[in-house]
C-alpha cells in the first residue's frame, strides 16, 4: 500500500473518500455514512507527498493550484470527513504531518510571532483591504465579519448576527452619555449598533483604510457623525478614558508577546468604572502555532490564543476578569452560512479575482468550519471591569437587557 494510502486509511473512516490517483487507479477509504455524502477526489502527481509533508497546507494549496481537483462533493465535505473522524477531544494524531514539516511549521511561526506597530498595520490589509465587493457578496447586511449568535441553529446569518450584538451590548451595561471604545471596529456595524440602542457616543479604530472609508459613510449616512466617529490608528496610541470598550475579532492580531501591553493600555484607557467586553477565537486546548496555510494566504501574523495565555496577558494588572464565556459550534454556523454564499456567488469572486482566489477562499472557510465543529477551536467572551462594583451583582441583567435590545 503506497504511503498515500495508508494517510487516507488512518484519516477518513466516516463516510466514503474515493482517490483517483496519477496513474488512473482508484482507492476507496471508510465506511458510508448518511452525515456525510460521498466524496471523490483526482490527484496530479506529487500531490500525495505534498499531503504527507504538510496535510492542511500541502493540501490547500494543491486545491488551490489545481492538483487535488473535487470531481464529486466539494472542499467542505472533503474537510468535515477527514476531522469529524479525527475529533480534537480523541487526540487523534492521524492528520498530523511529518516531524520535519511540523517542525519547519513552528520556525516559521516563531520567526513571524512578533506583531510589531509597523507590521500590524500591513498585516491587517492584507486581509480587510480587499475589494468591498468581496465582502458584500458572503457577509450578512452588517457586513459582521465575526462568530454570530446563534439562539436557534436555524436561524438566518442576519438574525445570528442582530443578536450577537445584543449579547455583546447587554454585557457591557452601557448608559446614554457613556463613552465607548470600539478596538478593531471592521466596518463600522458594532458601533453604530451601540449608539442606535444606548445613546452612547463611540469612538471606533481600525488599521485598515478601505474599512475606515465605509465606517465613516455609514456615519455620515445615518446622520451621527456626530455621536459614532471613527479613526486610523493603532490601540496603542490611543488616548482619553472611556467608560465602555468593546474588542470583537481584534485580539487574534495582536500577537502573544503583546497581551500584557493590551491588557495595560486597555485598563488605562478605562474610567475608574468601566467595563470591557473582548470577544476573540480561542483554543479549546494549550498554546500552539499558526498553521501556514492562514499565515501565508489569510491572517499574517494572527494568532488564535489559549485561554491560558489569555490570561496570563491580564494577570497582575488588578484588572477584574468579571465574566467568562465559551461559545463552541456558533462560529462553525457562521462559516456554514459564509461558505453558501461565497459558493453562490462564484462567478462573481472569480470575475473579482480569479479560479484560484475563490478555491482559496473556499478552502479557508471550510477549513476554518471543521475547526471549531470537528477541532480544538472555540469562541470566547471575556468581560473585565476596573472596579468590583462596577457590574451587578448577579448575570440576571445580562439577559434583561439582551431580551430589551432585540
Amino acid at each position: 500500500m503506497a504511503l498515500i494510502d495508508a494517510f487516507f486509511a488512518r484519516a477518513f473512516k466516516r463516510g466514503e473518500l474515493t482517490v483517483i490517483h496519477p496513474d488512473g487507479s482508484t482507492r476507496t477509504f471508510g465506511t458510508p455514512d448518511p452525515d456525510f455524502p460521498p466524496v471523490t477526489i483526482r490527484l496530479a502527481k506529487g500531490v500525495a507527498l505534498q499531503i504527507l509533508r504538510d496535510p492542511a497546507t500541502g493540501a490547500a494549496e494543491a486545491f488551490m493550484d489545481g492538483g487535488l481537483s473535487i470531481e464529486q462533493g466539494d472542499i467542505r465535505g472533503l474537510l468535515a470527513m477527514a476531522t469529524a473522524s479525527n475529533l480534537w477531544e480523541r487526540g487523534s494524531p492521524a492528520l498530523a504531518g511529518t516531524a520535519l514539516g511540523r517542525g519547519l511549521a513552528s520556525l516559521r511561526f516563531r520567526l513571524a510571532r512578533a506583531n510589531m506597530a509597523r507590521r500590524a498595520k500591513r498585516n491587517v490589509a492584507h486581509h480587510y483591504d480587499l475589494s468591498d465587493r468581496l465582502y458584500d457578496l458572503f457577509l450578512d447586511a452588517d457586513r459582521q465579519y465575526s462568530c454570530a449568535y446563534f439562539t436557534d441553529p436555524a436561524n438566518s446569518l442576519e438574525q445570528a448576527q442582530a443578536d450577537k450584538k445584543a449579547h455583546i451590548v447587554a454585557k457591557l451595561a452601557i448608559r446614554p452619555g457613556m463613552r465607548v471604545l470600539d478596538i478593531g471596529c471592521g466596518w463600522g456595524g458594532m458601533a453604530l449598533y451601540i449608539h442606535a440602542k444606548t445613546g452612547a457616543d463611540v469612538t471606533g479604530i481600525t488599521l485598515s483604510e478601505e474599512q475606515l472609508k465605509v465606517a465613516r459613510r455609514r456615519a455620515e449616512e445615518a446622520g451621527v457623525a456626530d455621536h459614532v466617529r471613527f479613526e486610523l490608528i493603532d490601540y496603542r496610541n490611543m488616548s482619553g478614558r472611556f467608560d465602555r470598550i468593546v474588542s470583537v475579532g481584534m485580539f487574534e492580531h495582536v500577537g502573544t508577546k503583546h497581551y500584557r501591553s493590551f491588557f495595560a493600555k486597555c485598563r488605562e484607557l478605562l474610567t475608574d468604572d468601566g467595563v470591557m467586553l473582548m470577544h476573540t477565537i480561542g483554543r479549546a486546548g494549550g498554546p500552539g502555532v499558526t498553521d501556514t496555510f492562514t499565515s501565508k494566504y489569510i491572517f499574517p501574523g494572527g494568532y488564535i490564543p489559549a485561554l491560558s495565555e489569555i490570561a496570563q496577558g491580564y494577570e497582575g494588572l488588578r484588572l477584574f476578569c468579571t465574566d467568562v464565556e465559551v461559545l463552541r459550534l456558533h462560529y462553525a454556523l457562521t462559516l456554514d452560512a459564509w461558505y453558501d454564499r461565497t459558493v453562490a456567488a462564484k462567478d462573481a469572486i472569480v470575475a473579482l479575482y480569479d479560479e484560484r482566489f475563490y478555491r482559496m477562499w473556499t478552502y479557508y472557510l471550510a477549513g476554518s468550519m471543521v475547526s471549531f465543529r470537528y477541532g480544538g477551536l472555540v469562541n470566547y467572551q471575556f468581560q473585565f471591569a476596573r472596579d468590583r462594583h462596577a457590574l451587578p451583582l448577579t448575570r440576571d441583567y445580562i439577559g434583561e437587557a439582551e431580551a430589551a435590545l432585540r
